[in-house]
């Protein structure tokens, strides 16, 4: 995939909490994508390609976590280890924290008020078009959230998208929902390379 001038590389989440088999919602291989993202990056630096990552950045309390009714474990806790990124990951580029205040952040460019339902934009978006870029490459952890929220805003957001399927990973809490997180980014229109 070639990273040239006005294409984003976008990378979701690769932090210990998904990408550490110690971590407390381990995406099971998450480790084995930091070799894959960082020969990505290498890329798209030698192209002047724009980087950004994206980072969960949660409270200690969140209606996100099960201890105070939502459906995930603890995790990605702001200024712990757990929300560090992986320490193998080369992180040459601005990035985006999402789920700081409480919200849920899924997508790297939208975070949801879990009481009202509003949602509302992270700066992505904005840093993104400042930037001038025109298409995206996205890779990272979870496919069958972070990812597939990430892509289906950017398709929604009139960025074309492709996906670098060798660089992702899916919780899979029921079995396939990595590859239907796939099909519907395909149906979306993002291209899956």
């Amino acid at each position: 995939m070639t990273h040239a001038a006005g294409t984003g590389l976008v990378v979701v989440d690769v932090q210990n909490d998904f990408a550490d088999p110690e971590g407390s919602l381990y995406v099971r291989g998450g480790e084995m994508v930091v070799a894959f993202l960082n020969r990505e990056v290498t890329r798209a630096l030698n192209y002047g390609a724009t980087i950004v990552y994206t980072q969960d950045w949660h409270p200690e309390t969140t209606p996100h976590f099960q201890k105070d009714g939502g459906i995930w474990p603890v995790h990605c806790v702001r200024h712990t280890w757990g929300a560090a990124f992986h320490p193998g990951l080369t992180v040459s580029g601005e990035t985006v924290r999402k789920g700081a205040d409480g919200k849920d952040g899924y997508s790297g460019f939208s975070v949801r008020d879990p009481g009202s339902g509003d949602v509302s934009a992270t700066r992505l978006e904005a840093l993104l078009r400042e930037n001038g870029v025109e298409r995206l490459v996205i890779c990272g952890l979870a496919t069958d959230y972070c990812v597939v929220e990430t892509v289906m805003d950017a398709l929604r957001l009139n960025f074309p998208t492709t996906v670098l399927e060798e660089g992702i990973r899916a919780v899979d809490l029921r079995p396939g929902d990595g590859d239907r997180a796939i099909t519907r980014m395909r149906e979306g229109g993002a291209q899956i390379a």
